[in-house]
């Protein structure tokens, strides 16, 4: 029998019982559907944090103060002081594959003006802080190493800070602030960058000279964090062995000591968020997967129902020269035209929900062609087996004892 033939005599069969046949579909539209939809999710996702840690530099490297004590109690790395002046001069003075490098420092404080205050986070940091970071300015400058030298009263402020303590929509830039209780001149403005992958505020910050906030805030000479920015990003790992031998020189660590610092990158980082979602977007596709699964099972039981019901179609066409083989083949087609069918609409839907996703949740997605290729082709072999012995059964019928059944 043709194929032409076969499909042609399966769509008939399956006419008969539209609702039945759409009703077998729906596990696996829903499957296919859920698939594409949690894969695009996922993808979406994890670009998503690749982007905005990309947005932050991705030859960024990150140096924070640690202890190297092999017991005791620990406390937060914040609570540290390792990294002082000295380490910025040697990691200058020493290591070739950095561009840019700025030591930081923070505080918490309300940030007043007049009868306003808002709650924020004021950073210490040199004028290289903005192009290590990737900040641009909306308006106004930035503070200059002379403003370091002299420890200069002045700041760059978020739009989240202008939106709470200059709620009428003036120009912050010239105005004086407080900060606790110390005054600052606003001379810029940073232009926004939106809440990060780990859901924090990227405007609701301060930025200043760092000796600024260590005298006149912290009173100290230690350092939370220090900055720095590979050449290029192929020279990451480099600079970050050569940041971690000259630390290690300059604080006078023995072989056998541990580091009493930490050395980040953003590479790092990248891949360990970026590891952490795609092993939740295979749990969810995993999950979803299993509609598919009982999809596939509403197919085989239906085809069975189905062979049930036309026992004695099955006799008469034997009877009148149609071989095993056209039997199997014929229900096995029913099986792929229903799996399929519900695929194609499975994968509409699945990228119908992904953009319904988008606009009213606001969840970056990516719908890639590999997941609707995979979804398909799982849908052809679900049909193959879930209704292969069905079919085998159907074939295998005694034509006289099959025009016999009622």
């Amino acid at each position: 029998m043709s194929l032409a033939n076969l499909i042609r005599i399966a769509l008939k069969a399956l006419q008969r019982n539209k609702l039945r046949a759409f009703l077998t579909m729906l596990g696996i539209i829903i499957g296919v559907g859920s698939v594409i939809a949690m894969v695009a999710i996922g993808q979406g996702s994890k670009q998503s944090i690749h982007d905005q840690l990309s947005n932050m530099g991705t030859n960024m490297i990150t140096v924070q103060p640690a202890s190297n004590l092999n017991g005791g109690v620990r406390i937060a790395g914040t609570s540290f002081q390792t990294l002082t002046l000295k380490d910025i001069v040697a990691l200058k003075a020493s290591v070739k594959n950095i561009s840019e490098l700025s030591p930081a420092v923070t505080s918490r404080g309300q940030a007043i003006n007049g009868a306003l205050n808002w709650p924020t986070t004021m950073s210490g940091v040199s004028p290289e802080y903005l192009d290590i970071r990737k900040l641009s300015l909306r308006d106004g400058i930035a503070f200059t190493e002379n403003d370091v030298r002299t420890s200069a009263k002045v700041c760059l402020i978020g739009q989240t800070v202008i939106d709470n303590i200059f709620p009428n929509g003036e120009n912050p830039v010239g105005k004086v602030i407080r900060f606790g209780h110390i005054p600052f001149q606003i001379i810029g403005v940073l232009a926004a960058k939106g809440f990060n992958s780990f859901g924090q505020d990227q405007d609701d910050i301060l930025i200043a000279p760092y000796t600024t906030v260590q005298k006149r805030i912290l009173a100290t000479i230690y350092y939370s964090n220090i900055y720095a920015s590979a050449v290029d990003e192929n020279s990451t790992q480099v600079a970050v062995a050569e940041i971690t031998q000259t630390l290690r020189d300059s604080h006078r660590l023995r072989s056998f000591e541990d580091n009493d610092f930490n050395v980040r990158t953003q590479q790092e980082l990248i891949a360990t968020l970026s590891s952490t979602s795609g092993l939740l977007t295979v749990l969810l596709t995993v999950v979803a997967g299993i509609s598919l699964v009982i999809g596939g099972i509403g197919i085989m039981n239906i085809m069975y129902v189905s062979v049930t019901e036309r026992t004695k179609e099955i006799g008469l066409r034997m009877s009148i020269g149609a071989r095993g083989k056209d039997i199997l083949m014929q229900f096995l087609m029913e099986a792929v035209i229903i799996s399929i069918t519900g695929g194609i609409i499975g994968v509409l839907l699945g990228i119908i929900s992904t953009q319904v996703v988008t606009l009213t949740l606001g969840w970056p997605t990516i719908v890639s062609e590999s997941s609707v290729i995979l979804s398909f082709a799982v849908c052809a072999v679900t049909g193959i087996f879930f209704g292969y012995y069905p079919a085998q059964k159907a074939s295998r019928l005694d034509p006289i004892e099959a025009l016999r059944y009622e």
